[in-house]
């Protein structure tokens, strides 16, 4: 039956490919599939909290940002898709046999390491969405009701990941659901831009401005931050351009961390191979790749970014702008700013050796504070996504606005979950060199699955910092190690053959890819500089990453001598 359906799609393609650019797309979009995956996974609780502070700290000048991440990590899935469709071959055995095994063994390692630890984050963000917009705070903040809401997320997002197992109509409705949860995240997000410009919120000169890309605001302030701090006398703008500059940096790798995985690397090949595509459907993983993934994940982001910009970017409420110590206190704001302008009036104080001052005196220091300096400092505060929903509140009422988002939100979560249980499934049967499906699949989707569920008892407590560094570190130093062994692999003649690029077309592959490379080692090289200065997991990224590169090379000396399955 398998062979019968994808016989009809591949004549459908070719087909549509004889009459035309009209066509082709229409069959495209009929076909799509593996591309709405990866939208479902990337656009979850990090991508959220990275446009969201994006646009808080850097208006909207850092649009450019995640379009430019997006693009790469395209690219950089395009060159995979290419080589295991014209291949036929999985991608873990292709790199073992051909490439390095211990860089497909650490590819699969750091898959299976994300695919658990940031299921937790997402359990979590479904949870907040529930208890803040969807149900309200009924459903308690105890340890037993998270972990009973958890168990009926993760029910329900292993029944949809079983859809996914069955292929006919079961699979049509799990590409149906994926893109219409993807969909309606889209339109609760889109809503809220909408909303802001149709009330002349919005600065759209600006906007259009922020998706040029703008490198210098690596190492310097951007927006209305930098426009303020220009305004200020030269010793307090050295103080906050190394704290605005410090914030902006991370946030931008961040961003750029979110826009494409490690996980997401090894999900798409499998997820076509799956479906039984082989070099015919290499035009149509390319657009389902932009249309499926790229273009929500865009659209999205920026609109998060564009929201934030206008709602949180260099604004404060009059409590916090008060001269009032007691009444500058009542302020939402303050709480998130305090360690900031403490820092502030601290750096004043060494320009005055020997002035020393108690708490009092140093709240009615931060009080007194011009509002240009209290603006600085709002943008560095963290926000929530739930806190934009005041945004849409004007125009929809409160609750409505609530549910808008809290069904965007969660959409976020719950997608993700799905998706990470998916590839860790595909990771475990090539882990134990089983065939996609049966007990590996399912056990794999439960570990990720189950992993994810318990958050209350990791993600929530001390242990949280400890596995977000670990992981993060590890997938980020593997992303570009993965991205230079794709590069490898679209220039190796031994495993491509005839598909092999040749001429202009190989060029371009190789332009597109060695800049794809060079921004994930800088994202890369940065994450792990800054994890390393953690006392809490530095060692431990140091130990591993030092391990794993001297495994790379032994690797690499020894491979002639491997032996792999040729399976």
């Amino acid at each position: 039956m398998m062979s019968d359906k994808l016989a009809t799609d591949k004549a459908l393609i070719e087909d549509a490919r004889q009459r035309g650019l009209g066509a082709t797309f229409s069959a495209y979009t009929r076909l799509s599939g593996p591309g709405w995956l990866q939208s479902a996974i990337t656009l979850g609780g990090g991508s959220l909290a990275s446009a969201l502070f994006l646009g808080v700290l850097g208006g909207t000048s850092l649009l450019w940002l995640q379009l430019v991440a997006i693009l790469m990590g395209v690219i950089m899935l395009s060159a995979i898709s290419y080589v295991t469709l014209s291949t036929g071959e999985r991608p873990f055995r292709a790199i073992n046999r051909h490439i390095n095994p211990v860089l497909g063994w650490g590819w699969l390692i750091a898959t299976c390491m994300a695919n658990m630890i940031w299921c937790m984050p997402q359990f979590g963000l479904c949870y907040a969405a529930l208890q803040k917009n969807l149900v309200g705070p009924g459903l308690g903040d105890s340890t037993i009701s998270k972990l009973g809401v958890s168990a009926i997320l993760l029910c329900l997002t292993g029944a949809v990941v079983l859809m996914n197992r069955h292929q006919g109509a079961a699979a049509k409705w799990f590409d149906l659901f994926l893109k219409m949860l993807v969909g309606l995240i889209v339109v609760c997000f889109f809503g809220v831009v909408i909303y802001l410009g149709a009330y002349g919120h919005l600065e759209w000169g600006r906007i259009f401005a922020g998706f040029i890309p703008d490198i210098r605001q690596w190492g310097q302030p951007t927006g209305e931050i930098a426009t303020i701090i220009a305004t200020l006398p030269d010793a307090v703008q050295e103080f906050w351009t190394g704290r605005v500059v410090k914030e902006q940096r991370a946030v931008m790798i961040a961003a750029a961390a979110t826009a494409v995985g490690i996980n997401m690397t090894f999900l798409l090949p499998y997820s076509m191979l799956n479906r039984g595509w082989d070099h015919s459907f290499r035009g149509l993983a390319r657009f389902d790749l932009c249309t499926g993934m790229a273009i929500p994940y865009i659209l999205v982001t920026s609109c998060v970014v564009i929201a934030s910009a206008a709602t949180f970017h260099a604004k404060v409420d009059d409590q916090f702008s008060s001269n009032d110590p007691e009444i500058m206190q009542t302020s939402s704001l303050f709480a998130g700013a305090k360690s900031v302008l403490v820092a502030r009036i601290e750096y004043g104080l060494e320009k005055q050796a020997g002035e020393q001052l108690d708490d009092q005196q140093r709240l009615e220091r931060i009080a007194a504070l011009p509002v240009a300096e209290k603006r600085i400092a709002s943008s560095l505060v963290r926000r929530n996504a739930f806190q934009l929903s005041a945004a849409l509140a004007p125009l929809l009422g409160e609750r409505v606005a609530n549910l808008v988002f809290g069904i965007g939100v969660f959409g976020m979560g719950f997608s993700t979950i799905i998706i990470l249980m998916l590839i860790n499934g595909f990771a475990f049967c090539e882990m134990l060199g089983k065939p996609q499906g049966g007990v590996p699949f399912a056990i794999g989707c439960l570990v990720s699955g189950l992993s994810g569920a318990v958050w209350p008892m990791l993600w929530d407590g001390p242990a949280k910092l400890w596995l977000a560094i670990l992981a993060s570190s590890f997938g980020m130093m593997l992303l570009p190690i993965a991205y230079v062994t794709f590069l490898v692999m679209i220039n190796s003649k031994r495993l491509l053959g005839e598909h092999k690029p040749t001429g202009t077309t190989r060029v371009v592959w190789n332009v597109l890819m060695t800049v794809s490379v060079l921004g994930a080692l800088i994202a890369a090289g940065t994450a792990v500089y800054d994890s390393v200065r953690n006392p809490t997991a530095g060692r431990m990224v140091m130990i591993v990453g030092a391990v794993y590169i001297l495994l790379v090379i032994v690797g690499f000396v020894l491979k002639p001598r491997v032996k792999t399955d040729p399976g």
